[in-house]
């Protein structure tokens, strides 16, 4: 696989974002349902909302996350089926190597 210097960058940038547990279990969250409000992501994983919403900001303008806005509601969901699939992929290797 070859990739240039700012597709490097910008690929280790990603892997830097999930390198967060926190982030981590945002992004997990978000897959979990097509699209989920802020509240729900909240609860699902502990987190405070406003360290919710500032890890939501980094990882959408990373591109793993999009929002989509409904009057004042935001919702969030995986950004694109590359991401769920490099998700499920990395998922499925932690349970098969720590089984």
């Amino acid at each position: 696989m070859t990739l240039s210097e700012a597709q490097c960058a910008a690929l280790a940038e990603m892997y830097s974002l999930l390198g967060d547990p926190s982030r981590l279990s945002i992004v997990l969250a978000c897959a979990e349902q097509s699209r989920r409000p802020v509240s729900d992501i909240v609860q699902a994983t502990g987190l405070s909302p406003s360290l919710v919403s500032h890890h939501l900001r980094l990882l959408r303008t990373a591109g793993l996350v999009r929002v989509e806005r409904a009057g004042r509601n935001a919702f969030y969901s995986i950004a694109d089926e590359h991401v769920r699939h490099m998700l499920a992929d990395m998922v499925d290797h932690v349970r098969h190597v720590i089984a």
